[in-house]
């Protein structure tokens, strides 16, 4: 018997095979030289096509930047809000830092463990589009706000008494970590001498959470104590 012919490709199915060689030439060029770093000749080069078909899928660079950010976005974003949702159904009402944090950052390290040079590069570009304070915050809320924001009413379930304004900066220190593993610049490999490397996603993921939920517990109840002590009735005079 003869074998049956391949199924020949649709175009659609050829443009969008084509697309995602495109979006990961590109992915890769913008993690290793920023957005400014990388023209549509590079990204046509490394991809092995026609820089005229850049020009079909994408009105300009910004664009295709745009277009790789937002293919795995909704990805982690979907990972993070579905581990979020299942810690508030499991935790009865009552969570913790620790355990908010963990939906939140340990779903999102799990994602780069597993996913590939792919996710790293992606995990370094995000890191470089975080630092952008217009463009880059931008995308960053277009994006993520609604996960943040998710995570940021558990914290504040947890932590009841504590200022708003704290969660908040809590938060700030939170992306802040986050930002500078993924953006692996290998420094701790340096100052440690080999013994951490800015590689290590598992050790990270062991670490992070834990690490920054007491800088959240600190925090509150430093505040706590302090309005303890303005509140306090003055010393009776003689």
């Amino acid at each position: 018997m003869t074998k049956p012919k391949p199924a020949r490709r649709t175009k659609a199915q050829q443009r969008a095979e084509s697309l995602e060689v495109i979006l990961d030439a590109a992915e890769h060029l913008f993690s290793l030289r920023g957005l400014h770093g990388v023209t549509l000749k590079d990204v046509a080069q490394a991809a092995g096509v026609h820089t005229a078909l850049l020009h079909y899928y994408f009105d300009d660079k910004k664009a295709m930047f745009d277009a790789v950010f937002a293919r795995r976005a909704h990805i982690t974003v979907e990972r993070r809000m579905d581990a979020l949702d299942r810690y508030a159904q499991d935790c009865g009402g009552k969570p913790t830092v620790e355990g908010a944090l963990r939906a939140y950052l340990d779903t999102d390290l799990q994602t780069y463990i597993e996913g590939g040079e792919g996710w790293r590069n992606y995990a370094t570009l995000g890191a470089q589009a975080a630092m952008a304070p217009d463009w880059g915050a931008k995308l960053f809320d277009e994006h993520f706000d609604a996960v943040v924001l998710k995570l940021i009413d558990l914290l504040k379930q947890a932590l009841p008494d504590c200022p708003d304004e704290d969660i908040f900066w809590g938060y700030h220190f939170v992306t802040g970590a986050l930002v500078q593993t993924l953006a692996r610049t290998g420094r701790i490999d340096q100052l440690s001498d080999g013994l951490c490397r800015s590689e290590d996603f598992p050790a990270i993921k062991a670490r992070m959470a834990r690490f920054l939920a007491f800088g959240f517990e600190g925090l509150c109840r430093d505040r706590a104590e302090e309005r303890l002590v303005q509140d306090a009735p003055a010393p009776a005079t003689t």
